[in-house]
């Protein structure tokens, strides 16, 4: 596949591409973050751990890495009559905490796979083609049961 665009060109800021980094433990960053974001409007519907989940059912040894998927229910509004509805397949926005090392963590937030692999932040190979073919089976599947 040739990407339409060249990832190269693209300024992190045009993808909405924000970081930082945290001086304090990964637990304390989670609950930082959280409130954070709470209290700058925005709720947070959905949050779970991978690293947990990996590292439960493959044996990963992943170190700690946290997802808040957060929304402001006013502009997901906003959005979702912007867009018929579509963008809700994009809901809610992920905002990552990582640890870099302990008492490092990092906090990312960008858009999804899909996006991500389009604008050159994952790799343009038969691997990521296959992730992407086979979570958008499990999507259209999810979809034809629904």
């Amino acid at each position: 596949m040739t990407l339409p665009i060249d990832p190269t060109q693209i300024d992190p800021d045009d993808i909405g591409e924000a970081q930082t980094t945290l001086e304090m433990d990964h637990e304390d960053a989670v609950e930082h973050v959280r409130e954070v974001f709470t209290a700058a409007g925005f709720g947070v519907p959905v949050e779970f751990s991978p690293s947990e989940m990996l590292n439960e059912k493959v044996d990963a040894d992943r170190d700690p890495y946290y997802v808040l998927g957060a929304c402001n229910p006013a502009v997901a509004d906003r959005a979702l009559d912007a867009t018929d509805n579509r963008l809700g397949a994009l809901m809610p926005c992920n905002v990552v905490v990582w640890e870099e090392a302990p008492g490092r963590q990092r906090v990312y937030h960008v858009s999804i796979m899909r996006l991500a692999r389009l604008v050159g932040m994952a790799p343009d190979d038969d691997v990521m083609a296959d992730i992407v073919a086979d979570t958008g089976e499990m999507v259209d599947e999810a979809f034809e049961n629904l």
